[in-house]
């Protein structure tokens, strides 16, 4: 049961949203004098920078989510709500949900990010996202009945739409999932299917600017696109998808890749409750900020992670939208709501850069740490470990790294089961008449 606010000993911190920012932030308050309300959709956090190897079958999804309750199990003045944030009333310092109303003392909003199609909607209604666990088991259970879709069409040309993959964005999301795909068809695909040839499968990399990995070093990008040659990716650089069908998607170069799967991860978009002054929504549907993470024009409200946009000399464009932001963020706010509290001044929040990242496939990894580059198995190792311990829960760690060890020894581990068959809008039938395998 949660007390009314003339009703408690402590002011109310409501956090809505359970990802690095949030899930931090509540953990900075255990044992202080606040009360906690942490509010998602989801009864879990979830481990994103290896939601692509749920995705690709890698690893089941339980392997990188854990129990909001089992986490704060031990921290006596946190509670939990299992409910949709409808809106906010930041004048009357309300939260409504769906399931209740509740009033704050301090408001943080750190819902994250959704994917932006950039008011494509012709796109968004046949390709596959990957922001949530939900939307990476159905890319698992797509590219599966693509595969079996495949075995059942007699001629090449007719299997040829249900073998290509074309992945949009060349973030490291893009960049991993990319690479993840072409190692299944390396080592996988002819176990699976001797019905089918390695040469018929092809994975696209479609990015809009010169160079994939954007936000690394000009080595790690081209470390990177090498090693993606090297699996046989085909990276199409300077293009964006202007239109998809379903059936085949178009490229502004005006070239045409017949497919029935294209991943979406070219670009993020802010995901909110109604109530803020839409005047303070920047560019990509995030929330401006000052120095402080506090919401412009409000008091006792936060924004940080992925929805928050502060906007400085130094970061024209906000903070980039990776983990370590929404952790600092939230380790940031709760010291400046404790300080608030003891009438204690606050410095401005600052960024400090740790390093970036990205994996694409066995043994190939890029990584820069300041000046220091690598590349390679070393790189590789670099990037496991700092995953590996970075994973809630000795469980899930465990798991994730008995799956990866397989997976390194055997080249043949993986979970490939359509437990729900992704059913997706359905495309204009193909002008040509397929010839199916009759039994």
């Amino acid at each position: 049961m949660l007390l009314n606010r003339s009703e408690r000993n402590f002011p109310r911190v409501i956090i809505i949203g359970a990802g690095f920012g949030g899930v931090e932030l509540a953990r900075q308050l255990k044992n202080k004098e606040v009360e906690v309300l942490l509010i998602d959709r989801n009864n879990y956090h979830t481990f994103q920078p290896l939601m692509y190897q749920v995705a690709t079958g890698t690893l089941a999804s339980d392997s990188i989510s854990f129990p909001l309750r089992k986490m704060f199990k031990n921290q006596k003045n946190f509670r939990f709500r299992l409910a949709e944030v409808l809106s906010i009333d930041t004048k009357n310092k309300m939260v409504h949900t769906s399931v209740a109303d509740y009033d704050y003392d301090y408001l943080v909003i750190a819902t994250g990010a959704t994917s932006n199609f950039f008011g494509n909607k012709q796109v968004e209604k046949y390709a596959l996202p990957m922001k949530n666990i939900i939307e990476a088991l159905n890319i698992r259970s797509y590219l599966l009945q693509n595969l079996e879709e495949a075995v059942l069409r007699k001629n090449t040309s007719d299997r040829e739409r249900y073998l290509n993959f074309v992945v949009v964005g060349g973030g490291p999301t893009g960049v991993e999932l990319s690479g993840a795909i072409a190692e299944y068809q390396q080592h996988m695909l002819k176990k699976d299917y001797p019905e089918l040839s390695t040469y018929e499968m092809k994975v696209y990399l479609v990015e809009g600017t010169g160079k994939i990995l954007g936000a690394l070093s000009e080595k790690s990008s081209r470390d990177a696109e090498r090693y993606l040659q090297e699996l046989g990716v085909k990276t199409i650089l300077n293009t964006v998808v202007t239109d998809y069908d379903g059936n085949t998607v178009t490229l502004s170069s005006g070239e045409k890749i017949p497919t029935k799967t294209v991943i979406w991860g070219a670009g993020v978009m802010g995901q909110m409750p109604e109530g803020l002054n839409p005047e303070i929504i920047q560019r990509g549907n995030r929330i401006l900020t000052n120095e402080q993470c506090v919401v412009d024009g409000e008091k006792d409200v936060y924004a940080i992670g992925d929805v928050s946009a502060m906007i400085t000399e130094e970061n024209p464009r906000g903070l980039p939208g990776v983990a370590p932001v929404a952790q600092q963020q939230g380790k940031y706010v709760a010291k400046h709501i404790l300080n608030q509290l003891s009438n204690q001044e606050t410095e401005n929040f600052k960024y400090f850069d740790k390093g970036s990242m990205a994996t694409v496939g066995r043994n190939r990894a890029v990584v820069d740490m300041g000046s220091l580059h690598m590349k390679g198995f070393l790189a590789w190792m670099t990037w496991m470990f700092v995953h590996l311990v970075s994973i809630f829960g000795f469980r899930n760690r465990l798991v994730t790294f008995v799956n990866w060890s397989i997976k390194f020894l055997t080249k043949n581990s993986g979970i490939r089961l359509i437990i729900h068959k992704y059913n997706r809008p359905e495309s204009e039938p193909v002008k040509e008449k397929e010839e199916v395998e009759q039994q």
